[in-house]
């Protein structure tokens, strides 16, 4: 997201981060919820050629995803329906790692934010 947007604090941190792991050939993904995300801020093409630029696969968001998502906001009150569905969307596919500057994700077993 904030490649893509106005100047922000986060916007070169990100494309450090975002080219460190380019340049080590780590897969990486998206999924559908933050492709939403980008509809819902910018609606801009060059904001989906981004993403879709660099994203080795989207991960879809199924009925299986939703309601892992809602289990997660059942027992995390203080985590985002967004935060949920991404974290309910790494589980499902194995990921542990996430490249994110939002600490709604922080303290939850097992995932790594990278910033």
């Amino acid at each position: 997201m904030y490649l893509v947007g106005a100047a922000h604090p986060h916007k070169a941190d990100a494309q450090r981060l975002l080219e460190n792991l380019i340049s080590y050939r780590q897969r990486l993904v998206t999924d559908a919820a933050v492709l939403q995300e980008i509809l819902d801020r910018y609606a801009i093409q060059p904001a989906f050629d981004a993403l879709l630029g660099i994203a080795d696969e989207v991960l879809a968001v199924d009925r299986a995803t939703a309601e892992r998502a809602k289990e997660i906001v059942m027992g995390h009150r203080q985590m985002s329906a967004r935060d949920a569905l991404h974290l309910a969307i790494m589980e499902q596919h194995g990921i542990r790692r996430i490249l994110s500057f939002d600490s709604g994700l922080d303290g939850f077993p097992g995932i790594t934010r990278l910033s």
